[in-house]
Protein backbone atom coordinates (compact mmCIF):
# COMPACT_ATOMS: atom_id res chain seq x y z
CA UNK A 1 0.00 0.00 0.00
CA UNK A 2 1.29 3.60 -0.79
CA UNK A 3 2.36 5.08 2.42
CA UNK A 4 2.50 9.30 1.20
CA UNK A 5 4.15 10.12 4.44
CA UNK A 6 6.91 7.36 4.09
CA UNK A 7 7.88 8.54 0.25
CA UNK A 8 7.94 12.39 1.37
CA UNK A 9 10.21 11.22 3.94
CA UNK A 10 12.30 9.62 1.49
CA UNK A 11 11.89 12.40 -0.58
CA UNK A 12 13.24 15.06 2.01
CA UNK A 13 16.28 13.32 3.49
CA UNK A 14 17.51 12.48 -0.75
CA UNK A 15 17.20 16.23 -0.90
CA UNK A 16 18.42 17.75 2.38
CA UNK A 17 21.45 14.98 1.39
CA UNK A 18 22.07 17.06 -1.91
CA UNK A 19 21.78 20.02 -0.80
CA UNK A 20 24.25 18.95 1.91
CA UNK A 21 26.51 17.67 -0.44
CA UNK A 22 26.29 20.47 -3.25
CA UNK A 23 26.87 23.16 -0.26
CA UNK A 24 30.12 20.62 0.68
CA UNK A 25 31.34 20.05 -2.82
CA UNK A 26 31.15 24.63 -3.58
CA UNK A 27 33.77 24.45 -0.92
CA UNK A 28 36.21 22.70 -2.75
CA UNK A 29 35.19 24.54 -6.09
CA UNK A 30 35.40 27.94 -4.77
CA UNK A 31 38.73 26.91 -2.96
CA UNK A 32 40.19 25.68 -6.60
CA UNK A 33 38.61 28.60 -8.17
CA UNK A 34 40.13 31.42 -6.76
CA UNK A 35 43.97 29.69 -6.54
CA UNK A 36 43.36 29.46 -10.63
CA UNK A 37 42.42 33.11 -10.47
CA UNK A 38 45.27 33.95 -8.02
CA UNK A 39 47.69 32.42 -9.38
CA UNK A 40 47.07 33.66 -13.24
CA UNK A 41 46.63 37.33 -12.10
CA UNK A 42 49.64 36.90 -10.26
CA UNK A 43 51.20 35.82 -13.45
CA UNK A 44 49.68 38.18 -15.08
CA UNK A 45 51.61 40.85 -13.36
CA UNK A 46 55.03 39.50 -12.99
CA UNK A 47 54.91 38.86 -16.88
CA UNK A 48 53.56 42.51 -17.41
CA UNK A 49 56.01 43.80 -15.20
CA UNK A 50 58.86 41.71 -16.56
CA UNK A 51 58.65 42.23 -19.62
CA UNK A 52 58.74 46.32 -19.85
CA UNK A 53 62.09 45.79 -18.05
CA UNK A 54 63.49 42.58 -19.23
CA UNK A 55 65.56 44.31 -22.24
CA UNK A 56 67.66 46.10 -19.38
CA UNK A 57 70.94 45.11 -18.60
CA UNK A 58 70.64 43.47 -14.75
CA UNK A 59 73.98 43.67 -14.85
CA UNK A 60 74.23 47.67 -14.50
CA UNK A 61 74.91 50.05 -12.11
CA UNK A 62 74.98 54.21 -11.97
CA UNK A 63 77.41 55.98 -9.70
CA UNK A 64 76.44 59.79 -8.69
CA UNK A 65 77.62 62.40 -6.43
CA UNK A 66 76.30 63.54 -2.79
CA UNK A 67 77.16 65.68 0.15
CA UNK A 68 80.23 64.16 2.03
CA UNK A 69 79.57 63.11 5.64
CA UNK A 70 83.12 62.95 6.39
CA UNK A 71 86.02 65.45 6.87
CA UNK A 72 89.46 64.49 4.43
CA UNK A 73 92.17 65.64 3.38
CA UNK A 74 91.92 69.34 4.28
CA UNK A 75 88.33 69.40 3.01
CA UNK A 76 85.96 69.90 5.74
CA UNK A 77 82.47 67.51 6.17
CA UNK A 78 79.09 68.27 3.99
CA UNK A 79 81.61 69.12 0.98
CA UNK A 80 79.85 68.70 -2.28
CA UNK A 81 81.35 67.69 -5.02
CA UNK A 82 81.29 66.27 -8.79
CA UNK A 83 82.10 63.40 -10.76
CA UNK A 84 84.39 64.09 -13.54
CA UNK A 85 84.95 63.01 -16.92
CA UNK A 86 87.87 61.35 -15.95
CA UNK A 87 86.10 59.29 -13.43
CA UNK A 88 85.12 57.51 -16.55
CA UNK A 89 88.45 56.60 -17.99
CA UNK A 90 89.43 55.58 -14.32
CA UNK A 91 86.69 53.07 -13.85
CA UNK A 92 87.45 51.89 -17.32
CA UNK A 93 90.87 51.90 -17.03
CA UNK A 94 90.90 49.70 -13.29
CA UNK A 95 88.30 47.24 -14.10
CA UNK A 96 88.54 45.34 -17.19
CA UNK A 97 85.16 43.34 -16.23
CA UNK A 98 83.16 46.49 -17.55
CA UNK A 99 81.48 46.06 -20.87
CA UNK A 100 79.89 49.15 -21.40
CA UNK A 101 80.41 52.74 -20.06
CA UNK A 102 78.89 55.94 -20.12
CA UNK A 103 78.43 59.65 -18.81
CA UNK A 104 75.58 61.00 -18.17
CA UNK A 105 74.61 64.65 -17.71
CA UNK A 106 70.96 66.37 -17.47
CA UNK A 107 69.86 69.89 -18.18
CA UNK A 108 66.12 70.79 -18.09
CA UNK A 109 64.49 74.27 -18.91
CA UNK A 110 60.77 75.67 -19.82
CA UNK A 111 60.27 76.05 -23.95
CA UNK A 112 64.31 74.94 -24.24
CA UNK A 113 63.54 73.85 -27.99
CA UNK A 114 62.58 75.87 -30.86
CA UNK A 115 62.11 74.84 -34.56
CA UNK A 116 60.24 77.73 -37.13
CA UNK A 117 57.11 77.95 -34.53
CA UNK A 118 56.52 75.73 -32.96
CA UNK A 119 58.25 75.71 -29.17
CA UNK A 120 58.77 72.54 -26.42
CA UNK A 121 60.54 71.93 -23.52
CA UNK A 122 62.25 68.37 -22.89
CA UNK A 123 64.49 66.84 -21.30
CA UNK A 124 68.24 67.58 -22.34
CA UNK A 125 70.58 64.73 -21.85
CA UNK A 126 74.12 64.48 -22.52
CA UNK A 127 75.53 60.49 -23.52
CA UNK A 128 78.33 58.51 -24.47
CA UNK A 129 77.78 55.82 -27.31
CA UNK A 130 77.99 53.36 -24.84
CA UNK A 131 74.72 53.97 -23.20
CA UNK A 132 72.82 52.86 -26.54
CA UNK A 133 73.47 49.39 -24.35
CA UNK A 134 72.67 50.13 -21.27
CA UNK A 135 69.50 51.86 -21.95
CA UNK A 136 68.83 50.15 -24.99
CA UNK A 137 66.94 52.10 -27.89
CA UNK A 138 65.41 51.55 -31.50
CA UNK A 139 66.33 53.85 -34.11
CA UNK A 140 62.76 55.07 -35.90
CA UNK A 141 65.60 57.27 -38.31
CA UNK A 142 69.70 57.54 -38.82
CA UNK A 143 71.91 56.90 -36.16
CA UNK A 144 72.72 57.31 -32.54
CA UNK A 145 75.44 59.36 -31.49
CA UNK A 146 78.68 57.81 -31.49
CA UNK A 147 82.53 58.71 -30.77
CA UNK A 148 83.33 60.79 -33.40
CA UNK A 149 80.71 63.57 -32.25
CA UNK A 150 82.44 63.07 -28.44
CA UNK A 151 85.59 63.63 -30.16
CA UNK A 152 85.25 66.59 -32.31
CA UNK A 153 82.23 67.89 -29.83
CA UNK A 154 79.51 68.25 -32.47
CA UNK A 155 76.50 70.32 -32.53
CA UNK A 156 74.78 67.17 -33.49
CA UNK A 157 71.71 65.04 -31.15
CA UNK A 158 69.20 62.31 -31.13
CA UNK A 159 65.87 63.25 -30.56
CA UNK A 160 62.67 61.01 -28.83
CA UNK A 161 59.64 60.25 -30.50
CA UNK A 162 57.50 62.52 -28.92
CA UNK A 163 59.92 65.21 -29.46
CA UNK A 164 59.60 64.46 -33.58
CA UNK A 165 56.08 63.82 -33.39
CA UNK A 166 55.91 67.92 -31.90
CA UNK A 167 58.66 69.66 -33.93
CA UNK A 168 58.04 67.91 -37.42
CA UNK A 169 55.12 67.29 -39.50
CA UNK A 170 53.64 63.87 -39.80
CA UNK A 171 55.69 61.53 -41.98
CA UNK A 172 58.45 64.64 -42.34
CA UNK A 173 62.25 62.94 -42.89
CA UNK A 174 63.92 65.13 -39.43
CA UNK A 175 67.53 64.14 -40.78
CA UNK A 176 70.27 66.73 -41.25
CA UNK A 177 67.47 69.30 -39.74
CA UNK A 178 67.94 71.95 -37.26
CA UNK A 179 66.69 72.19 -33.77
CA UNK A 180 67.65 75.04 -31.51
CA UNK A 181 67.91 73.80 -28.16
CA UNK A 182 68.50 76.73 -25.12
CA UNK A 183 69.83 78.79 -27.84
CA UNK A 184 72.59 76.80 -29.63
CA UNK A 185 71.46 74.88 -32.97
CA UNK A 186 71.97 71.33 -33.37
CA UNK A 187 71.58 69.07 -36.09
CA UNK A 188 69.25 66.06 -35.80
CA UNK A 189 71.20 62.94 -36.15
CA UNK A 190 68.37 60.30 -35.28
CA UNK A 191 65.22 59.15 -33.71
CA UNK A 192 64.90 56.97 -30.49
CA UNK A 193 62.26 55.34 -29.26
CA UNK A 194 62.86 52.96 -26.20
CA UNK A 195 62.84 49.45 -25.60
CA UNK A 196 62.51 49.10 -22.05
CA UNK A 197 59.93 50.46 -19.36
CA UNK A 198 63.14 51.47 -17.10
CA UNK A 199 64.15 55.06 -18.18
CA UNK A 200 66.70 57.17 -16.11
CA UNK A 201 66.41 60.66 -15.79
CA UNK A 202 63.09 61.16 -17.56
CA UNK A 203 61.08 59.54 -20.48
CA UNK A 204 63.17 58.60 -23.26
CA UNK A 205 60.82 59.45 -26.23
CA UNK A 206 60.49 63.00 -24.72
CA UNK A 207 64.06 63.73 -24.49
CA UNK A 208 66.79 65.21 -26.13
CA UNK A 209 70.46 63.06 -26.79
CA UNK A 210 73.66 65.75 -27.06
CA UNK A 211 76.88 64.06 -27.40
CA UNK A 212 78.15 64.52 -23.35
CA UNK A 213 81.14 66.54 -24.24
CA UNK A 214 79.28 69.15 -26.86
CA UNK A 215 77.30 69.35 -23.97
CA UNK A 216 79.97 70.17 -21.56
CA UNK A 217 80.95 72.52 -23.85
CA UNK A 218 77.71 74.29 -24.39
CA UNK A 219 76.30 74.53 -20.94
CA UNK A 220 80.17 75.48 -19.36
CA UNK A 221 80.11 72.24 -16.88
CA UNK A 222 83.84 71.86 -17.68
CA UNK A 223 84.88 68.39 -17.30
CA UNK A 224 81.61 67.45 -14.70
CA UNK A 225 79.21 65.28 -15.45
CA UNK A 226 75.99 64.20 -13.04
CA UNK A 227 76.55 60.56 -13.32
CA UNK A 228 78.34 57.54 -14.47
CA UNK A 229 76.47 54.61 -15.98
CA UNK A 230 78.24 51.39 -16.53
CA UNK A 231 77.15 47.60 -17.18
CA UNK A 232 79.75 44.17 -17.12
CA UNK A 233 80.17 41.48 -18.57
CA UNK A 234 77.60 39.16 -17.42
CA UNK A 235 80.12 36.42 -16.20
CA UNK A 236 80.62 38.69 -13.24
CA UNK A 237 78.12 40.10 -10.56
CA UNK A 238 78.10 43.93 -11.04
CA UNK A 239 76.92 43.54 -6.95
CA UNK A 240 80.30 42.23 -6.08
CA UNK A 241 82.29 45.38 -7.87
CA UNK A 242 79.92 47.54 -6.33
CA UNK A 243 82.29 48.99 -3.18
CA UNK A 244 85.65 48.11 -5.10
CA UNK A 245 84.19 50.89 -7.61
CA UNK A 246 82.83 53.66 -5.08
CA UNK A 247 86.24 53.01 -3.33
CA UNK A 248 88.18 54.13 -6.50
CA UNK A 249 85.59 57.30 -7.32
CA UNK A 250 86.17 57.96 -3.75
CA UNK A 251 90.16 57.70 -4.01
CA UNK A 252 90.27 59.59 -7.26
CA UNK A 253 88.15 62.80 -5.64
CA UNK A 254 89.66 62.82 -2.36
CA UNK A 255 86.97 61.63 -0.10
CA UNK A 256 87.38 59.26 2.69
CA UNK A 257 87.39 55.81 2.08
CA UNK A 258 85.27 55.23 5.02
CA UNK A 259 82.80 58.05 3.89
CA UNK A 260 79.17 55.80 3.18
CA UNK A 261 76.99 58.79 2.11
CA UNK A 262 79.61 60.73 -0.39
CA UNK A 263 78.88 58.31 -3.22
CA UNK A 264 75.13 57.20 -4.45
CA UNK A 265 74.65 54.67 -6.17
CA UNK A 266 71.43 52.69 -8.05
CA UNK A 267 72.50 48.78 -8.13
CA UNK A 268 70.31 47.64 -11.18
CA UNK A 269 71.45 44.07 -10.31
CA UNK A 270 70.30 44.28 -6.97
CA UNK A 271 66.68 45.76 -8.45
CA UNK A 272 65.90 43.17 -9.95
CA UNK A 273 66.50 40.29 -7.38
CA UNK A 274 64.12 42.67 -5.43
CA UNK A 275 61.47 42.03 -8.24
CA UNK A 276 62.01 38.35 -8.37
CA UNK A 277 61.97 37.95 -4.45
CA UNK A 278 58.49 40.24 -4.57
CA UNK A 279 56.60 38.31 -7.32
CA UNK A 280 58.32 34.57 -5.17
CA UNK A 281 56.60 36.08 -2.11
CA UNK A 282 53.50 36.66 -3.86
CA UNK A 283 53.34 33.57 -5.33
CA UNK A 284 53.84 31.16 -2.05
CA UNK A 285 50.87 33.54 -0.49
CA UNK A 286 48.84 32.62 -3.46
CA UNK A 287 49.52 28.91 -2.73
CA UNK A 288 49.06 29.04 1.22
CA UNK A 289 45.64 31.59 0.57
CA UNK A 290 44.28 28.68 -2.08
CA UNK A 291 45.18 25.42 -0.02
CA UNK A 292 43.70 26.87 3.04
CA UNK A 293 40.62 27.34 1.38
CA UNK A 294 41.11 23.65 -0.09
CA UNK A 295 41.69 22.41 3.17
CA UNK A 296 37.94 24.34 4.47
CA UNK A 297 36.74 22.87 1.82
CA UNK A 298 38.10 19.34 2.51
CA UNK A 299 37.05 19.76 6.28
CA UNK A 300 33.67 20.13 4.75
CA UNK A 301 33.49 17.01 2.90
CA UNK A 302 35.16 14.93 5.87
CA UNK A 303 32.16 16.14 7.78
CA UNK A 304 29.30 15.65 5.35
CA UNK A 305 30.94 11.74 4.92
CA UNK A 306 30.60 11.38 8.56
CA UNK A 307 27.00 12.79 8.70
CA UNK A 308 26.89 10.12 5.81
CA UNK A 309 28.78 7.19 7.74
CA UNK A 310 26.73 8.00 10.65
CA UNK A 311 23.10 7.60 8.18
CA UNK A 312 24.36 4.45 6.55
CA UNK A 313 25.57 2.90 9.93
CA UNK A 314 22.64 -0.09 9.49
CA UNK A 315 24.16 -0.86 5.74
CA UNK A 316 27.67 -1.04 6.85
CA UNK A 317 27.02 -3.20 9.68
CA UNK A 318 25.28 -5.50 7.51
CA UNK A 319 28.02 -5.75 4.87
CA UNK A 320 30.09 -6.87 7.84
CA UNK A 321 28.10 -8.66 9.19
CA UNK A 322 27.73 -10.54 5.94
CA UNK A 323 31.87 -10.92 5.57
CA UNK A 324 32.88 -7.89 3.82
CA UNK A 325 36.10 -7.03 4.42
CA UNK A 326 37.95 -3.74 6.11
CA UNK A 327 39.31 -3.21 2.81
CA UNK A 328 35.95 -2.65 0.73
CA UNK A 329 34.35 -0.56 3.52
CA UNK A 330 37.54 1.57 3.51
CA UNK A 331 37.80 1.99 -0.24
CA UNK A 332 33.98 2.87 -0.33
CA UNK A 333 34.09 5.38 2.22
CA UNK A 334 37.49 6.95 0.64
CA UNK A 335 36.39 6.75 -3.23
CA UNK A 336 32.89 8.22 -2.24
CA UNK A 337 35.05 11.11 -0.70
CA UNK A 338 37.62 11.43 -3.53
CA UNK A 339 34.56 11.33 -6.50
CA UNK A 340 32.75 14.31 -4.47
CA UNK A 341 36.40 16.52 -4.12
CA UNK A 342 37.72 15.61 -7.90
CA UNK A 343 34.32 16.71 -9.84
CA UNK A 344 33.82 19.68 -7.64
CA UNK A 345 37.47 20.42 -7.79
CA UNK A 346 38.12 20.06 -11.25
CA UNK A 347 35.02 22.12 -12.30
CA UNK A 348 36.49 24.95 -10.52
CA UNK A 349 39.61 24.51 -12.15
CA UNK A 350 37.58 24.41 -15.87
CA UNK A 351 35.45 27.64 -14.76
CA UNK A 352 39.13 29.62 -13.69
CA UNK A 353 40.75 28.87 -16.66
CA UNK A 354 37.78 29.79 -18.77
CA UNK A 355 37.54 32.76 -16.56
CA UNK A 356 41.08 33.45 -17.59
CA UNK A 357 40.99 33.08 -21.38
CA UNK A 358 38.04 35.64 -21.14
CA UNK A 359 39.73 38.25 -19.58
CA UNK A 360 43.22 37.22 -22.28
CA UNK A 361 40.61 37.60 -24.83
CA UNK A 362 39.68 41.89 -23.56
CA UNK A 363 43.25 42.56 -23.02
CA UNK A 364 44.62 41.17 -26.27
CA UNK A 365 41.71 43.47 -27.75
CA UNK A 366 43.34 46.45 -25.29
CA UNK A 367 46.59 45.98 -26.54
CA UNK A 368 45.67 45.79 -30.52
CA UNK A 369 43.95 49.18 -29.68
CA UNK A 370 47.16 50.90 -28.71
CA UNK A 371 46.01 50.84 -25.25
CA UNK A 372 49.22 50.56 -22.61
CA UNK A 373 48.57 48.46 -19.90
CA UNK A 374 51.23 47.10 -17.39
CA UNK A 375 49.23 43.51 -16.85
CA UNK A 376 49.73 40.70 -19.20
CA UNK A 377 47.31 38.67 -20.18
CA UNK A 378 46.47 36.18 -17.15
CA UNK A 379 47.19 32.62 -17.55
CA UNK A 380 48.24 29.51 -15.49
CA UNK A 381 50.93 26.93 -16.84
CA UNK A 382 50.71 23.91 -17.53
CA UNK A 383 52.94 22.93 -14.08
CA UNK A 384 50.43 24.84 -11.48
CA UNK A 385 47.43 22.91 -13.30
CA UNK A 386 49.46 19.68 -12.50
CA UNK A 387 50.02 20.67 -9.55
CA UNK A 388 46.84 21.86 -8.31
CA UNK A 389 45.13 18.39 -9.86
CA UNK A 390 48.09 16.77 -7.16
CA UNK A 391 46.69 18.93 -4.42
CA UNK A 392 43.11 18.04 -5.15
CA UNK A 393 43.67 14.41 -4.82
CA UNK A 394 45.94 14.94 -1.81
CA UNK A 395 42.86 16.67 -0.49
CA UNK A 396 40.26 14.69 -1.16
CA UNK A 397 41.87 11.39 0.13
CA UNK A 398 42.53 13.30 3.66
CA UNK A 399 39.29 14.72 3.53
CA UNK A 400 37.94 10.31 3.53
CA UNK A 401 40.27 9.28 6.08
CA UNK A 402 38.42 10.04 9.54
CA UNK A 403 35.24 8.72 7.59
CA UNK A 404 36.30 5.66 6.68
CA UNK A 405 38.13 5.03 10.00
CA UNK A 406 34.90 5.52 11.73
CA UNK A 407 33.20 3.29 8.79
CA UNK A 408 35.34 0.67 10.23
CA UNK A 409 34.64 0.63 14.13
CA UNK A 410 30.82 -0.15 12.84
CA UNK A 411 30.17 -4.04 14.45
CA UNK A 412 26.74 -5.67 13.37
CA UNK A 413 25.04 -5.15 16.77
CA UNK A 414 25.80 -1.53 15.94
CA UNK A 415 23.46 -2.08 12.48
CA UNK A 416 20.26 -4.10 15.01
CA UNK A 417 20.98 -1.13 17.76
CA UNK A 418 20.21 1.37 14.81
CA UNK A 419 16.82 -0.27 13.48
Amino acid sequence: MFDKDRWQEIWLTITRNKIRSLLTAFGVFWGIFMLVLMSGSGNGLEEGIISGVKNFPKNSCYFFSERTSKAYAGFAKGRNWSIHTSDVEVLRGRFPEIERISAIMFEWNEKNTLRNNKYGAYMVKGLSPDYLFIEPQRMLYGRYINEVDIRERRKVCVIGEQVYQEMFMPGENPLGKLLQINGVAYRVVGVNIPVTKIQIGGRSEASIILPFSTMQQSYNRGDKIDCVALSVNEKFSVSALEEEMKNVVKKHNRISPDDLQAVGSINVEKEFKMFYSLFGGINILIWIVGIGTLLAGAVGVSNIMLVTVRERTKEIGIRRALGACPRSILMQIMSESLILTLLAGFFGLFMGVALLYVVDIFMQNMLQSGEQIFFAPPQISFATAVSASIVLIVTGLLAGCLPAWRALQIKAIDAIREE
